[in-house]
C-alpha cells in the first residue's frame, strides 16, 4: 500500500508543477484561476494522503481548511474578473 501512496504522491506533486507553470505562463486570467483551483485540489489531495499514510486527524482537519480556502478565493476571482469585464472594478 506505501508504493501506491507514493505513486499517487509523486503523480500529485507533477500536477503541481504543471499548474505552476501555466500560472506563470497564463495567457488570460481565466488561465490562472484554474491552475490555482488545481493547487487547492491538489494540496487538499496531498494532504490526505499524508492523513491517511500517519493517521493523523489534524491533516484532515487542514486539508477541509484548504477545501474551503480554495472554494472561498475561486469565488472571489469570479466575482473580481466579472467586475473587471464590466468596468466597475474599484481600486482599495
Amino acid at each position: 500500500m506505501n508504493t501506491l501512496l507514493s505513486i499517487l504522491a509523486v503523480f500529485l506533486l507533477a500536477n503541481l508543477l504543471v499548474a505552476l507553470l501555466r500560472v506563470a505562463r497564463g495567457p488570460t486570467p481565466a488561465d490562472r484561476l484554474l491552475a490555482a483551483l488545481l493547487f487547492g485540489t491538489t494540496g487538499v489531495a496531498i494532504l490526505l494522503l499524508l492523513a491517511f499514510a500517519t493517521a493523523s486527524a489534524a491533516l484532515l482537519d487542514a486539508a477541509l481548511v484548504f477545501a474551503l480556502l480554495a472554494g472561498v478565493s475561486g469565488a472571489a476571482f469570479a466575482q473580481r474578473a466579472w467586475r473587471e469585464e464590466e468596468g466597475t472594478h474599484d481600486d482599495d
